[in-house]
Order: C-alpha cells, then structure tokens, then sequence
C-alpha cells in the first residue's frame, strides 16, 4: 500500500483547524476551528476526458460554504450520512444541527445546556438516534428528528469518548482518566472494559480515538477485529467486539490525536506526531495498519501540530486537519487482484457474505465468472493461470496424500482464467509473498520460501490430471529456509520444519522469472536463485527493505519498490569494482524515483518499463523517460509497445459491473510516431523510420496501413520481418484475386470490420461469400437473416442448421420458448422434446410423440418396459392389457397391436394379428392383403421366439452352452404358448395365400407346368383356403397343363365337397363330363408328378420362388421366414418372396 500527498487547501486568516470530517456518502468535508470558524466543502473531479478518471483527474471545490452559528472553537463535527445531517459543537456547549437545503447548509436545530462542554459526538449506524456526551458526564441521547430519548448523569466522571456498537445494542463511554465503560443502548452499566494495551504502562494516558467500524461495507474476513482504541501515549488495542479477551496489540511509538477506519474497515489510520531523531521538533506522521496490526506504512506531513484525520468514502484519499491546512494524500491500496490472458481477476468483500467475491471478468467478451472464496490472501497470476492463496478451511477433510502433514492451514488454488480450480495443494507455511512463473508457483513466508512446479495439462479431462498429479508429486514440491544456501541438485525437500525454524532477516519480498529466483530480506540483502532447481547463486546487499520486486523480460535487471515508494533499479550481472578495489558482480544503477505505487516490464524487451508515480504513467527506455500520461490506472500488461492498464479504482466502486471503459490501452510513443508518420507522410518514409528503430509491432503496424491501400509488395515484406505466417499467407492469397473490391471486402474481414466485408460482398452480389463470412464468426441470426433475404431456393440444409444453432442459443440461456421456435423449423425433434419437457408443456410433448415415426430413438418403449420388469413392477402386463381391451372395446385393433408391439409384448401383438388375418381371409378380400397380414404376424412371432431366447441367454450367462439356453428359450415358451398352435408354425398361413397366389400368376404368364406344381401344394392348407378355390384353381392348371388325371381327382373332390349345394356340385359334374368325353383322364407325364401326389414324409422344401421342390444341394435360406429359394432363382430377386426382408 502506498500514499503521498496531493493537494492542500490553506483556511483563511490561519486560524487553526480543531476537527474534520468527511461524510462517506455525499463527499462533504466538514472543518471546525478557532472563533467559530465551521467550513463545508466539496472536492469534486471535473474532466471531460474520458482516460482522466478516479485520482488522476484534476479537482476542484465545487462547494466552499462557512457555517455561521458558532461563537467558540469548534471542537465536534460529526456527519449523518443517511439524513444528510451535520452536527457540530463548540467550547461554549452549543450544538447546531445543520440541514442541506438547494445546495446551501442552514441550522436546523440548536441546542445548550450551558452548563458544561460537550465532548463526543456519535451517530448510530442507521443514523436514526444520536449520543452526546459532555464533559461532566452528562449523557444524552436523542433522536435524529430532535426528539430526546433519554438522559443520564454519570456523576464524578469526566467523559470525553462515545461509540456505538454495530447493532446500536452497545454503548462506549470513554472517560477523561482512560477508563472505558460499556453500556447498554439504554443507559445501564454493564462492566469495565479490560484494557490489554496498557499493561506496564505508567503515568497519566488519555483516550485518543474510538472508532467501532460497523461492516457497512463486509468485513476483510469473517470475525475480524473491528473496534479500535488508541490511547496518545501510542498503545492501541483492536478488538473482535466489545468483551474480546485476546485483542490485537500495537505499539505505533507515537503521540496520537486521532484514528479513523477506512471505508472497507481493511486500514486503521493513526495520526500524530513523532520525534525525529535529527530534529529537535516533533514530525507529523500517519501510521496505517490492518486489522492485524500489521504496519503497512508511515506517512509523513510538513506543519507544526496535526489535530484531526478523516477518510474520504471511497477510501483513496485521505485529509488531514494539519494547523490552518487541509492536506489530502491519495492513497494506493493494494488491491487482491491480477491480470491473465484478457481477463482481469479482482476481489472484493460484501456486507451479506463472509468470503472474497473473486471475479474474473473477461475483457474480450465482457463475460464475467464470478467465485466466492473464504479467507482469501492473495492473487497472483501468470500467463493463462492464477494462484488463489487462502486460508485453509478448518472444516475440510484432509486427503491422506494430499498432505503429509496434517492440519494444513493454507491451500494454493491453481485456476484458470475463467476461475476453474485445475489443482489446489495445501500448505504448512504462511504465503505472505506468492509469485509466479509460467512453470513455477513460489510461495513465501518470512522464513521460508516453498516451490511447487506446475503441471497444466492443457486437453485432458479432471480426471486424467488427477491421475498426474497423483503420480509425479515426488519432486514437484520443496521447501527451503531462506538461511539455507541450497546447491541446485535435487536436495529440497517437502520438510515443513524448516517453516517453523526462526530466522533474524526476515524476508520482505520476492519475485521469479523463468530461469531465477529472488529473495529479498529486511536487511536490504538480496538472494538470487536459480530456476527449476533451486540454487543460490549470488547474494546482494542493499540499502533499502523492499516492497516489491519485478524481474525484466531477459532476467538481467531488478526493479525495487522499497516501503517508502522509492523506485530503484540493480543491475544483477554487471561486474564492477567497488571502492575498496574488490570487483563485485551487481551493480545499483543511477535512477532513482520517488512516489512510485506500480510497475511493469515490457514483456518483449529488456530496456522498456512502465512505472506509475502519483497520478501519472512514465515509460522508460534506456532509463530515459518519455514525456508522462495522466492517469491512475494499475498496469496490467506491457507488451508489443502498447500498456494495458485497468483502473481498479473505478471497477470498484461498483464491482459487480465492471466497465469496458475502465481498460485503458496506451501506446508508447515509437508506436504513435509510427503510425502519425504513416498517415502523415506515407508508407515509404515510414518504412525507413520502422527499419531504423525495429520492432515487430512496429511492422505489424506497417503491413495493416500497406493492405489497407493493397500494396500487398510492402505488406508482405512487413509480414515477413513480424513473422506472421497467417498474414504472408493472406497476401499470397490477396495476390491471386482478380477484383479489386473484392480484395478490398476481404481486408476488412482481415481487420475485423465486418460489416463493412458483408456490405461489399452484398454489393458484389456475392450473398455465399457474406454468409459464409458470418458462419466462421457463428454469427447465426445474421447467417439467418442472409438466408432469408435472398432471392432463389436458400440451402435447406443450411437454413435446418441455422435454425438449430439459434435454438442452442436460446436452449443454453434457458430461454425455452424462444429454444421452441426455432427447433420447429430446424425440425429437431430431441432438442424440441427437452424444451417442451422443460416448459412442462405436456401437451406439446404428446403432439410431438404422435407425430414421430415408428420405432424412433425418442419412443424407447423397449426400455420402459425392460425398467419395469427389472424393477419387478408387476403390474405392467396388466395394464397393458387393461389399455388394449379398452382400445378394442373401441375396434381398434390395429392400435392395441401397435401397443403391445412397442412395449415388446410380441406374442399377444401375433395373437390380435393372426385374428385379423383369419377375419381378412374370411371375408374374402384381396389374397395379397390377407398374405401380408399373415406375413406380419409371423414376423411378430419371429421376434416373439428372439425375445425368448435372449432372455434365456440372460438367465443362463456363463452356465451352460449357448444350445442350451437356446433349448431353455423354446421349453419355456413352449409352455407358454400350449394355448395356440399358431406359434409352432407361424408361416402356415403366409405360405398359403403366397402359393395360392403364386399358381394364379404363373398360370396367366403361361408356366402351366409351375403353375400345376404350386397349387399342388394348395392341398395342405385347406383349413386356411378354402377347398373350393383349392380345388377349383387345381383343376385349371391341371387341366391347362393337360394332367387331366390330377384334374379327374381335382373333380372328384369338388363333387364330394359338403359345404356346397347340390346345383353348385351338378354345375361341376356337367363340366367334368365335357372335359372327360373329350381326353382320357390321365396324367402325360406322370414321373414328374409322382413325387407331388405321394406327398409322405420326407417330403422336400420348396422353393418359394417357383413352386418346385429343391432337389439341389445349393439354395438359398432367407434369414427371417427361414424358406428356401433355388440357387439359380435368387439372383433375380432383392426380396425374400414370401416375407419380403431384403436378400442379405
């Protein structure tokens, strides 16, 4: 943390300042005096510079007002921030109340007691009730409308202190003797505090300061020390609240006259003055400290006697009632933050939480991630990473290989840059001082200094960097203590001992480059260190305790901030020969300056630096100076002549929202005078001036002006000396076009100007070239928009995808119904389904299932039902049934088929389609229909027997053989199926519509001869076709094919048929008698028949295709209907002819 002074305002007439105040909320700064002398007034930054913001911008009083009313020195001014109240006393006791009215401060209220002097004043935090208390221990209390609550004398003291408690339940009266007492918001006495600080100390003390900080704005972790006394003899005590046994101590060695918290309750400040040892008169100081009564600082004021201090509301300035002056010091916190790969990592407290609200807010897209963490230390980052130090969270259990010493109490917290925690490790060593290399986090404390060596692996998931981690520990971890003098072989150790071991030089600060460590000590000795492996290679000693160290881009110069902020440069490699005629390695080099709060390296030359000293920004070549920039910024980055630099100040003020405004990028000035010479004089000259002070921003710079005018000569030349590739390449391809607006289009793509490319491309009328520019952006609405606005057929396709990634987009914001939109017209009907059960439109989800084909991967029916019976839900075959009954009830058939098919319940889907079948045939209908139903529910039956062997397969697994559990399948549907015989031969009736219709095909083509075999085999199926038509289509072809002995016994059984009347059987034997008078009833060729009318048991296949038995050793065997075709038939085929699958 740094401070310096700013600004000074003198009052007039040098009367002397008693007391100030500044109200947090509003900015006003109240001043009290001698002779009644009371003064508003209002600093306020007035800039129209946008850069010129926070500290570095120029301010003015915008209100300079003194209050009349006061006749003695004004000795009380305190503010109510939240009814925009002041109020103030004098010596006399008179107490005005003063209220803001069109811009001006006028009395409000008046009140004396006239009979002593009031001492203190205090509003409670919600600024509803005041407490006054007067020197002869008068107590009153009263409301913020004027009212009084009530009073109390405390007879025989004398007070001079008052201070609410954060819930307004306590009350501090501090006594003239230095006695606190506490009591209740009521008046009542509780008991005496007890007062640490001021054990051993002799002689009279007085209370300097209560302050009671009440976490309006969070607390820097959860139970900190918030309540401050200070006593002028310089002791001073913070406490956890108001009965704390164990408070913090300081020493500040000082004469005190007042304290203040600052706005955050992170920096107590304690003014007054000390002796100086050269002088004989006494010096003005500020001492600050943390709520842990670490020492942050000093801060020394010019004048004779400083009588007041007060905080402004943001907590960067600081004013100070010094004589008749007002001095304000700006003051440089240290801010929890850091700065890795476009994003800029920052912390802040909140009243409602008690962790850090860490934020890694991403500069590029403005995309902010935001990370809670407990007892946060430090940020420090690297590249791509970040190290969160923190303390360890005594609840965490511990893994045993996570730590070999237990109770670890910090833990380092590897992320990345969007805070994603890649791998923590827990410590045994406080990390005050942590620093960063790309391969190398060093933690420090003031003894000891541990190395951990990183491993980010860059594409594997969580759990294979588990793994890593877990098997190259040995070897990543040590710890030295920083009185060690290690050699660089492989001697550290993860000995968390030498932590604990003392050291007289403690170390103050460090910092690390890729190849070196350094470590610097109270004492000014500086230790450098090799890097990976750890060696001391040289020791430098100083005159100076450094605060903050920064290693240049080639690790040959130091730059020093000591406590003071004075910047100091060393030179670690210089050789040079001391005053004794030694010759020393290191040399300080001659700058030095002053007031400095922040500085950077450049991160690609060794001589370029950028160093922050009050309210402007240097840049230093050479350790020469260019002319400064003002501004108040925190650099972020220097590289490629260009600073990033982010004003935290402002990012602060309301965190949550960070600003794109609040990055500043400055260019230094050979990058200004580059590009003002490009513009200014042309290519040519600039050129020169680029080849003389060379750099490869400064071609890059170069190469962008050449395209931009399409001198692709110049601009390649000027790729090549920056060695980008990409653009060389862009050139080369710049070249080989023939348009000149078209080259012009793909430079502003080149440089990112969009627009401008899709308007010239538009222009060109070349719409493919636009859309295909905003497909690589994965700019989809305006791909869409594109699409649409063309004239001709827009690519299906393309507009399908355009609508889906819209809808993703949509569907990752959760915003559903937009998601549906636009998934409907991409037709998706997975991401449709997810929306629609989202919304829980259940509606909408059913109209979807309706409107899906059969079988798809949305509708797992086979699933459902495979989780119910795992899950022994026993009901579910009768609620199946129960569902199908009532869908037959309605004669739909065909549905309770499809039900029973989908939940896998084949055999009673076979059992509805035979009955269907059977009513088909009956009824006379086209022969194809009836054979494709009875096709159908063979195939239901054919998965019926798969489903039953599967599950077989399932029961029996690593059992027996598969031909047993096969054999089990069949025994147990055998069992099952003793109700039907439908099941044995499943085919029967798709086999007798296709012969059937098979005969009648070949008879009309003219294969008598095939057409007599097919309907030969008719004769099995007559309780499926009926006999007439068997017999009937038998006498034809027979007849056609001149077997007049098979149409004689085709008669014979048509007359002796029962279900026909008598004219029907006289109709028949009439034509008999025509046939038979005619041609002898006998069979011509009677060997080729033999074997069909024997018929008997061993009986051939038969082929579907033709009709004729399979008498060859070679056919084919469908895979589904198991039926046969001959060897040279199938060639002709791509279906099975009877079931229809497709010929594998």
């Amino acid at each position: 943390m740094f401070f310096y002074l700013s600004k000074k305002i003198a009052i007039p007439n040098n009367v002397k300042l008693k007391c100030i105040s500044w109200n947090k909320d509003q900015g006003f700064i109240a001043c009290g005096g001698e002779d009644g002398l009371l003064k508003v007034l209002k600093l306020e930054t007035q800039t129209d510079d946008a850069k010129l913001r926070g500290l570095a911008a120029p301010s003015n009083l915008s209100m300079n007002q003194t209050l009349e009313g006061h006749s003695g020195s004004v000795q009380v001014v305190t503010w109510n921030e939240q009814y925009q109240k002041l109020t103030t006393s004098d010596q006399n006791g008179l107490i005005i109340v003063w209220m803001l009215y069109k811009g001006s401060w006028y009395e409000e209220m008046i009140n004396n007691r006239n009979k002593s002097v009031v001492r203190s004043m205090s509003w409670n935090a919600d600024g509803q009730k005041i407490c006054i208390v007067y020197e002869d221990g008068a107590v009153i209390v009263g409301s913020v409308d004027g009212n009084r609550i009530w009073g109390k004398d405390l007879k025989g003291i004398q007070l001079c202190h008052v201070a609410w408690s954060a819930d307004s339940k306590i009350l501090l009266f501090g006594m003239a003797n230095g006695e606190i007492h506490i009591y209740d918001n009521q008046g009542n006495f509780i008991m005496k505090m007890k007062l640490n600080c001021l054990v051993n100390v002799t002689g009279a003390v007085s209370i300097a300061g209560i302050h009671w900080y009440h976490g309006t704005e969070g607390y820097v972790e959860p139970h900190c020390p918030c309540l401050a006394i200070c006593f002028d003899n310089g002791r001073c005590q913070i406490m956890r609240h108001e009965n704390d046994q164990n408070p913090v101590l300081i020493d500040s060695g000082m004469y005190v006259v007042s304290i203040q918290w600052n706005h955050t309750g992170s920096v107590l400040a304690v003014a007054g003055s000390q002796k100086a040892i050269t002088q004989d008169k006494d010096v003005n100081t500020v001492q600050f400290y943390t709520p842990f009564g670490e020492h942050l600082g000093t801060l020394k004021i010019p004048g004779k006697q400083m009588s007041a201090l007060s905080w402004e509301g943001g907590g960067l300035k600081i004013a100070l009632a010094v004589d008749s002056f007002i001095y304000f010091a700006n003051i440089r916190p240290d801010y929890k933050w850091g700065y890795c790969s476009n994003t800029v990592v920052y912390a802040y407290t909140r009243p409602d939480r008690p962790e850090y609200c860490v934020i890694f807010w991403d500069t590029k897209n403005n995309e902010k991630y935001v990370k809670y963490v407990k007892s946060l230390i430090s940020i420090t980052t690297c590249g791509d990473f970040c190290v969160l130090a923190t303390k360890a969270d005594e609840n965490h259990p511990q893994e045993e290989n996570e730590m070999d010493t237990f109770g670890a109490t910090f833990v380092l917290v590897l992320c990345n840059s969007i805070g994603t925690p890649l791998d923590p490790k827990y410590i045994d060593l406080v990390p005050l001082f942590v620093t960063m290399t790309k391969t190398h986090v060093i933690a420090a404390s003031k003894e000891a200094f541990y190395t951990w060596q990183y491993r980010v692996a860059k594409k594997l998931t969580a759990l294979e960097i588990n793994q890593i981690t877990r098997s190259r520990k040995e070897g990543r971890e040590r710890i030295y203590h920083v009185d060690d003098t290690p050699s660089g072989s492989a001697d550290g150790v993860l000995d968390y001992s030498k932590a604990i071991q003392g050291t007289r030089d403690p170390i103050c600060a460090i910092t690390a480059s890729d190849k070196t460590l350094i470590v610097s000590r109270e004492s000014g000795t500086i230790q450098r260190y090799s890097l990976p492996n750890v060696g001391l290679i040289q020791k430098y000693s100083l005159d100076c305790r450094a605060y903050q160290l920064s290693l240049n881009c080639n690790s040959s110069r130091l730059a020093i901030i000591d406590i003071s902020g004075v910047l100091t440069f060393f030179d670690l490699d210089a050789r040079v020969t001391d005053s004794t005629g030694q010759q020393v390695i290191g040399e300080l080099l001659k700058l030095e300056r002053k007031d400095v709060w922040d500085m950077k390296w450049a991160k690609d030359n060794p001589d370029l630096f950028a160093m922050m000293e009050k309210t402007r920004m240097y840049v230093f070549r050479n350790l020469d100076p260019e002319e400064p920039i003002q501004t108040s910024g925190y650099i972020c980055n220097f590289e490629d002549l260009e600073i990033k630099s982010v004003l935290l100040d402002e990012i602060l003020k309301n965190p949550e929202y960070p600003d794109k405004d609040y990055i500043i990028n400055f260019e230094i000035r050979s990058l200004r005078d580059s590009r003002a010479l490009i513009e200014k004089v042309g290519i040519e000259d600039a050129s020169q001036f680029i080849e003389d002070n060379p750099h490869p921003r400064l071609w890059r710079l170069l190469a962008e002006a050449a395209l931009q005018k399409l001198d692709l000569h110049t601009a390649e030349q000027a790729f090549v000396r920056c060695k980008d590739y990409q653009g060389i390449k862009f050139v080369k391809r710049l070249g080989n076009l023939q348009s000149e607006s078209m080259k012009q289009a793909e430079v502003a793509a080149y440089f990112g100007r969009f627009e401008e490319a899709e308007r010239m491309y538009l222009d060109m009328d070349r719409r493919d070239l636009a859309i295909g520019l905003r497909l690589k952006l994965g700019d989809w609405f305006r791909v869409l928009q594109l699409l649409k606005t063309g004239s001709g057929d827009a690519d299906d396709s393309l507009l399908e995808q355009a609508h889906n990634a819209i809808g993703d987009y949509f569907a990752d914001r959760q915003k559903w119904l937009n998601a549906v939109q636009y998934y409907v017209q991409g037709r998706n009907q997975e991401r449709l389904a997810e929306c629609y059960y989202m919304l829980e439109d259940y509606e909408g989800l059913e109209n979807l299932a309706n409107s899906l084909p059969e079988n798809h991967k949305l509708l797992p029916w086979n699933k459902a039902v495979e989780l119910a019976k795992s899950h022994n839900m026993k009901e579910i075959g009768s609620l199946l049934a129960r569902y199908a009954s009532h869908l037959l009830e309605k004669n739909k058939i065909l549905d309770a088929i499809e039900l029973y098919r989908k939940a896998s319940y084949f055999y009673d889907a076979a059992k509805l389609m035979f009955k269907i079948a059977d009513e088909e045939a009956k009824k006379r209908t086209k022969p194809l229909r009836v054979k494709k139903l009875y096709v159908l529910s063979a195939l239901l039956i054919e998965q019926y027997h798969e489903q039953m062997k599967n599950a077989q397969r399932g029961k029996v697994k690593g059992k027996s053989s598969e031909a047993t559990s096969a054999l089990a399948g069949l025994l147990e549907e055998e069992v099952l199926s003793t109700t039907s015989r439908f099941t044995d031969n499943a085919w029967r009736g798709a086999e007798a519509y296709h012969f059937f219709i098979l005969a009648q095909r070949q008879l009309y083509e003219g294969y008598v001869d095939n057409a007599l075999k097919t309907a030969l085999h008719l004769r099995d199926y007559e309780d499926i076709i009926p006999a007439v038509e068997i017999y009937s289509l038998l006498a034809l072809c027979a007849c056609a094919s001149r077997a007049f002995g098979t149409c004689s016994k085709a008669f014979i059984k048509l007359e002796s048929l029962e279900t026909l009347s008598s004219e029907q059987k006289q109709q028949y034997e009439n034509l008999a008698l025509e046939i038979f008078t005619k041609h002898t009833p006998k069979d011509n060729r009677k060997s080729e028949l033999d074997s069909f009318l024997e018929g008997g048991e061993g009986k051939l296949p038969t082929c579907v295709a033709t009709g004729n038995p399979v008498t060859e050793y070679q056919f084919w065997t469908c895979s589904v209907c198991k039926h046969c075709v001959l060897a040279q038939e199938i060639s002709n085929y791509n279906f099975c002819p009877l079931c229809h699958s497709a010929v594998g």
